[in-house]
């Protein structure tokens, strides 16, 4: 049974940090890009970054850049968001996402449209 299993998430601190992790179970990930995604109440889910499968090409939303990292672990089939300097507006329910072939696309890699296999998500909540 194909799986992907986030976690990590929880309640910070404007300021703090957190990292996310995204499991696979059932495939390997070697040949899938990555995503992660997130959405807050009552709004759109949002690209938040993406790396290819060799992990040779990142993007990453505007909004985060500079303060989060993805990165992907393909021997733990696991791939992770470090999440530095969180602000209130981060506060999100975080989805990771995979899809093939393993580019994320420059004008693409935001669209959920384009991802196959989700993970249920991780609550996210920054808040003092």
């Amino acid at each position: 049974q194909l799986q992907l299993v986030e976690s990590g998430g929880g309640l910070v601190q404007p300021g703090g940090s957190l990292r996310l992790s995204c499991a696979a179970s059932g495939f390997t990930l070697d040949y899938y890009a990555i995503a992660w995604f997130r959405q807050a109440p009552g709004k759109e889910r949002e690209g938040v970054s993406c790396t290819s499968s060799s992990g040779s090409s990142i993007t990453y939303a505007d909004s985060v850049k500079g303060r989060f990292t993805i990165s992907r672990d393909n021997a733990k089939n696991t791939v992770y968001l470090q999440m530095n300097s969180l602000k209130p507006e981060d506060t999100a329910v975080y989805y990771c996402a995979v899809t093939s072939p393993g580019v994320c696309g420059e004008n693409t890699w935001y669209r959920a449209i384009r991802y196959n296999y989700w993970g249920q998500g991780t609550q996210v909540t920054v808040s003092s």
